[in-house]
């Protein structure tokens, strides 16, 4: 019959056969598969306290000498309450700037955190080293502007926050409510920043009405672009879809909803005004910034030439000064290959396989290479050749054959109406034709002039391209000026 022992019992069975049976503990530890220092292990703690300590105790050390002082844990509670934005690394910062010395590590504090129940534990997603932070190389080279809405009074009434920042220091340059973020209001929070730091290189912001007229039906200058012309500023904009591209301001958003507007309720606009400048003047010149280092943006910005700023107003908003023109560095032309690249200086840089075939304009700054198509800034990439590089094409030794149509001046065909496709491209006399993505589902014309295929829209052209298709076909074409006809659908 088996009898199933206890832990217990097996090592009290072990001991007794030391004790009373005369048994030595090499035979004993040899039967039971243990070391010579357990069974040791087992009489002593059976001498001590019988037989109740022959079971498991617990392999908690009984001191930890590099535990955090309870004083220091408290401390660090205690500033999580009174700011709750605050996270640990914020946190490691004002320990070490209030004199605590040694100041705990980054993850200490957040397990502090997390055992008193003050922050929920997450899994990051991402480590930090997969972020690629891209900055310009000094303060006024480059600032981001964008519209904050969704902020209230105390009645209700919603306002907008125009912000600004620098690039390169994350100096707040611009933090102005209005109540409507409309042209005017946005373009007097831009003159007001100028003049209170300076006229910038260049200011980039998303495709906004308020901002670009580039991409309406009349494709007019509005008065943003206005201002930034007459004062020789570079406006960029941002790629459809691209939050990231502007991500600096966008941050600036989060941090301003999180430590200003969900503990600050004003009466008036005035009020909120004046206490906004408050708290912006505290985040330039007192707040750490985890993006440049853990100082204050204010001993960036301090490395930007001084001197008084003289800016162009448009008439619209207030008269101004004469114009500052500012130095263009002339861009390099390059067309997008097939598989959505470009090189340079013997250098490849991915663009996008979406702009294949189209030209874009690469702009070479301080160890930055950025590329635009029709003015819309795409992407950014480290420049990886050597400064001074020759970056003009070079025309190929033996090009290859071209064909070549012969057509006598004036040789056109009549237009058909072809409609633009979700990938932005038409279908002629067999042949696909590029004419871009923000004209997709829209009816445009087709025909040959020139010797080339060109695209109308409402009697304007938008684009031209040399001829790819059969002229043998373009009677096929021809033959439904109105489209591929349609078939209809069969009833229910």
């Amino acid at each position: 019959m088996l009898v199933d022992l206890g832990l217990v019992e097996q090592r009290y069975k072990a001991v007794s056969e030391v004790l009373v049976d005369g048994a030595t503990v090499t035979e004993v530890a040899r039967r039971l598969g243990v070391s010579r220092q357990t069974v040791h292990t087992w009489l002593h703690r059976y001498g001590n306290g019988g037989m109740t300590d022959l079971a498991d105790r617990s392999s908690r050390p009984a001191r930890c000498p590099h535990q955090t002082p309870a004083e220091l844990e408290v401390a660090v509670i205690t500033m999580r309450r009174a700011h709750p934005a605050w996270g640990p690394r914020r946190v490691m910062v004002e320990l070490d700037r209030a004199g605590v010395d040694p100041v705990p590590s980054r993850s200490t504090i957040y397990r502090i955190l997390v055992r008193n129940g003050l922050i929920d534990p997450q899994r990051r997603r991402r480590r930090r080293e997969d972020y690629r932070r891209w900055e310009r190389s000094r303060s006024m080279e480059l600032w981001q502007m964008d519209v904050m809405g969704r902020v209230k009074l105390t009645d209700g009434t919603e306002l907008s926050v125009v912000t600004g920042i620098d690039d390169h220091s994350r100096f707040c340059v611009s933090a102005m409510l209005v109540p409507r973020a409309t042209a005017r209001p946005v373009c007097a929070a831009l003159v007001a920043a100028m003049r209170a730091h300076g006229v910038p290189d260049s200011i980039l912001t998303d495709n906004g009405k308020v901002f670009t007229g580039r991409f309406g039906l009349a494709k007019t200058e509005v008065l943003f672009d206005r201002i930034c012309r007459e004062n020789g500023v570079r406006h960029l904009l941002t790629a459809p879809y691209s939050p990231t591209t502007t991500g600096k301001v966008e941050r600036l958003h989060k941090t301003m909803r999180a430590e200003f507007f969900t503990s600050t309720v004003c009466a008036t606009i005035e009020e909120l005004q004046a206490a906004l400048d408050a708290w912006v003047l505290h985040y330039n010149t007192e707040r750490p910034h985890q993006g440049i280092g853990d100082v204050a943006p204010a001993q960036r910005f301090a490395l930007a030439q001084a001197g008084p700023p003289e800016v162009v107003t448009a008439h619209s908003v207030t008269k101004g000064l004469p114009a500052r023109l500012a130095p263009a560095v002339p861009p390099a032309t390059r067309v997008v290959d097939r598989n959505g690249g470009i090189s340079l200086a013997r250098h490849r840089y991915a663009v996008g396989t979406w702009l294949a075939g189209e030209r874009v304009d690469v702009v070479c700054g301080d160890d930055l290479l950025e590329i635009f198509h029709r003015g819309v800034l795409i992407v950014s990439h480290v420049a990886r050749h050597e400064a001074g590089a020759r970056i003009v094409k070079r025309k190929p030794v033996n090009p290859p054959p071209r064909r070549r149509i012969r057509l006598r001046r004036g040789d056109t065909t009549p237009s058909v109406t072809r409609l633009v496709e979700a990938s932005g491209s038409v279908s002629f006399a067999g042949a696909s034709y590029k004419v871009g993505r923000e004209y997709a589902r829209r009816s445009v014309q087709v025909g040959v002039v020139d010797g080339r295929v060109e695209i109308t829209l409402d009697g304007f052209t938008i684009r031209t391209h040399p001829i790819l298709h059969d002229r043998a076909k373009e009677h096929g074409a021809l033959a439904n000026p109105t489209g591929r006809p349609r078939r209809p659908k069969p009833a229910a």
